[in-house]
């Protein structure tokens, strides 16, 4: 006998259910995000044969929020200057229009970064259980805002999740505008210049082509080393102040 709807209501309660789809949904977007992250160059090349010169403003766009907004510290940045660095020394874009555009996105992503900071400051980050305004992303830019200095804006470029964070972090702190915007455009030329130079120069040599998902995975891999040890220092840390107490 098939079941009822008061049979199927009891053993799978509409709160629960909810809870399983709406999981499943953020699965599934994880999942995508990864897909695309990974096969950048796949994804990349579809765009730039349906959309041609508008693969610019949209590299823009991309570098922009990834830079300059902290609800998508999650969008690609290091392998996405690689590939398409490697992508220009192929000849399907064109290297310079690719400099200014990437240059331009992530020096006024951080100026809009730090704008918001010193606007909206640390009140959206009061949350524990956010993804996006947990309040550890903050104390984490903080820390390294604070072993650093000024010079944090340069170095938070090649450190992915940081780099969203620390010209918010300035833009608390009131870091005075015209030193800011000095290290930003330092920084941005460095990073913008140092990966999609990379992926210009080696992305099409034999080897590295044949296995660029395999690069791919590396550049995000040794990226994220250095906020993924901070993170366990701090817990460690945290544990053992906890144990004293």
């Amino acid at each position: 006998m098939p079941p009822t709807d008061a049979r199927i209501s009891r053993s799978f309660p509409r709160a629960t259910f909810k809870r399983r789809r709406d999981s499943l949904s953020r699965m599934a977007g994880i999942t995508t995000i990864i897909d695309i992250i990974l096969h950048l160059d796949t994804y990349l090349g579809g765009i730039i044969r349906d959309y041609g010169t508008w693969t610019y403003p949209l590299l823009f766009i991309i570098v922009f929020c990834e830079t300059g907004l902290v609800i998508t510290p999650f969008l690609p940045g290091d392998s996405l200057l690689f590939v398409t660095g490697a992508f220009a020394a192929a000849g399907f874009l064109d290297i310079w229009p690719l400099l200014a555009v990437f240059c331009a996105a992530a020096i006024l992503g951080d100026t809009i970064n730090y704008l918001l900071g010193s606007i909206v400051g640390p009140k959206v980050f009061s949350s524990e259980s956010s993804r996006i305004f947990h309040k550890h992303h903050l104390i984490e830019a903080q820390a390294f805002y604070e072993k650093h200095g000024a010079k944090a804006i340069v170095l938070a470029r090649f450190v992915p999740i940081i780099r969203t964070f620390a010209p918010f972090v300035a833009g608390i702190g009131k870091m005075e505008y015209g030193k800011f915007l000095a290290y930003n455009i330092a920084g941005g030329l460095a990073w913008v210049g140092l990966f999609l130079g990379a992926g210009y120069y080696f992305g099409n040599i034999p080897i590295v082509k044949e296995n660029l998902t395999i690069v791919i995975f590396a550049i995000i891999i040794v990226s994220f080393i250095p906020p993924a040890r901070d993170y366990l220092k701090h817990r460690r840390e945290r544990r053992t102040s906890g144990g004293r107490a």
